[in-house]
């Protein structure tokens, strides 16, 4: 069994909740974890989402180039919030793994 540092808990379980269209499974792959072991960090920090989709109305519908760069901005601060977890975990597996 690995030990987490509980700065990466933390991220692991902030980035499942900012991913509502990611399942548990997904987001470990994403990290390199247990799928439970996410699943049981969700559980322990009380952590849940909406179960199916919530209607929304908008409006006025987006026009094209509006909601294809409403979409890119949500998927860019997601790859930054995965990099900076996987850097972290990088840093401490690092320092654990020496020679």
């Amino acid at each position: 069994m690995k030990n987490y540092p509980p700065q990466f808990e933390t991220d692991a379980v902030a980035l499942y909740q900012s991913r509502p269209e990611a399942t548990i499974r997904q987001v470990a792959a994403d990290l390199g974890i247990d799928p439970e072991t996410l699943r049981n960090w969700v559980r322990a920090a009380g952590a849940s989402r909406p179960r199916g989709r919530r209607a929304e109305v908008p409006t006025e519908p987006p026009k094209p180039l509006e909601a294809e760069n409403a979409a890119l901005r949500k998927k860019v601060r997601e790859l930054e919030e995965e990099r900076e977890i996987l850097r972290k975990a990088a840093k401490y597996f690092a320092g654990e793994t020496r020679w």
